[in-house]
């Protein structure tokens, strides 16, 4: 704490003062009033002006507690950038970790993927020329049936010719027995018609 102002000396002389203050024309009292009223004032104005006032001692102490602080304030900061930067650290070496996996994963995949398009090609490969026998056999199938077919439509036409033609020759027989036979029956008639005329 700063020292009170009235412990504290005047830069003035007060008897000075009075005693000029009376050669101007002032009582004795009016001048001491004056005086009073000037070393009150001043006193005033000292204490206003060192309540604001440290002294060099307290200052220094407030340095130093001000710097201890600073000192504790960087101390905390460099834990924290310190503790920061080990979980930064942690986080990307867990972030590398999820890399490498998806990347191990991606190119599983991709190889499990390039297996399967090649296993279809070749299956499809497979089907096609399945396909493809399949088909030449069917295209042969249909041409061996359609000769067949054919063959036996002709052994058909042979064969129904060959019975028109035999129908045709038995017609004709038919008609000549039937014939000869109406002929032996006018014959018989006319023979026993004139046996009995």
């Amino acid at each position: 704490n700063m020292v009170k102002s009235g412990n504290r000396k005047l830069f003035f002389d007060t008897h000075a003062i009075i005693r000029v203050l009376e050669e101007s024309g002032f009582s004795t009292e009016q001048a001491e009033v004056i005086v009073n009223l000037l070393v009150s004032t001043t006193h005033n104005n000292m204490d206003t002006m060192y309540g604001d006032m440290v002294t060099k001692t307290q200052q220094e102490i407030l340095l130093q507690k001000v710097m201890s602080q600073i000192a504790t304030v960087k101390k905390d900061m460099i834990i924290l950038e310190k503790s920061e930067f080990s979980a930064l650290l942690a986080e990307n070496e867990v972030c590398v970790f999820h890399t490498n996996v998806m990347n191990k994963v991606q190119a599983d995949s991709f190889l499990e993927l390039n297996l399967e398009k090649s296993r279809v090609k070749e299956m499809k490969a497979e089907s096609e020329k399945k396909l493809l026998e399949t088909k030449n056999e069917m295209m042969e199938m249909n041409a061996e049936q359609e000769r067949q077919v054919t063959q036996t439509h002709m052994k058909i036409d042979t064969e129904v010719a060959g019975l028109k033609t035999m129908l045709e020759s038995h017609k004709l027989d038919s008609i000549k027995y039937l014939a000869g036979s109406v002929l032996t029956c006018l014959t018989v008639v006319l023979g026993f018609l004139r046996i009995w005329m």
